[in-house]
This record gives C-alpha cells, structure tokens and sequence, in this order.
C-alpha cells in the first residue's frame, strides 16, 4: 500500500517537471523570436556589417577569425534577405540575415579610401 502512494507522487513529480521543462522551451523560443525581430530592424540600408564565414566551421582553428568583412547593406528584402557589396567591388552579393552581424565602429563614407600607416621603431642614442 505505501509503495502505490510511493508511485503516485512520484508519477506526479515527473509530470510537473515534464510541464516546468516545457515552459522553459516555449520561454526560450519566445525569447529567440524577440532577439531575432530586434536584430532584423536594427540592420537598415548603408549600415556596415560583417558576414559570417561558414567555411571556417570546416577547418576550425583557436586564431581564425570567422567575421568577414566590412560589407555594406545595399538593399533588403523581404524574408530576411539582404544585398551587399564591399568597398572595394561594385558586385552584389546575395545573403541571408542569420550570416550578418552588424558592426559598430567609424562609419566609412561611401567609396573612401583607407589610409594606412606603418609603424616604425624609434630612434635610439645608438642610430
């Protein structure tokens, strides 16, 4: 007799966790959905971002870095798809907004050069 009450309650722990897991997942979905919706309109027409190099998930490595870029949003579309091109091309390039993530340094005007300085050592009592 003890060890059906045993199975009871038991029975009715394991169900409780089942629903407290459940809540969990459907939280974390819900979540997702909002991080996701956030970071869609935050990306817009002329904003800088990185792409995500897939291939690098092939050939992992601790000194690799997966971000290529700088790319510039040229037109977005419906669904998430968004049109690039790099500084250096005048080619579109076509990708999903999962790979982008938006960069947050110097905004570059249109077609600017880089300019690039080399760093030399100082001069010591010696040269």
């Amino acid at each position: 007799m003890d060890y059906e009450r045993a199975r009871a309650e038991r029975k009715l722990q394991l169900q409780e966790l089942e629903s407290l897991r459940l809540e969990a997942y459907e939280n974390s979905r819900l979540y997702k959905e909002k991080v996701k919706a956030v970071h869609d309109k935050s990306i817009k027409r002329g904003d800088l971002v990185l792409l995500y190099n897939s291939r690098m998930r092939l050939m992992p490595g601790k000194l690799n870095f997966r971000w290529d870029g700088l790319y510039r949003v040229e037109r977005v579309e419906p669904y998430g798809v968004f049109h690039l091109s790099h500084p250096s091309s005048y080619e579109l390039i076509k990708v999903n907004g999962h790979r982008l993530k938006l960069f947050h340094g110097e905004k570059m005007a249109k077609n600017q050069e880089l300019e690039i300085f080399l760093l030399e050592d100082p001069l010591t009592a010696e040269d």
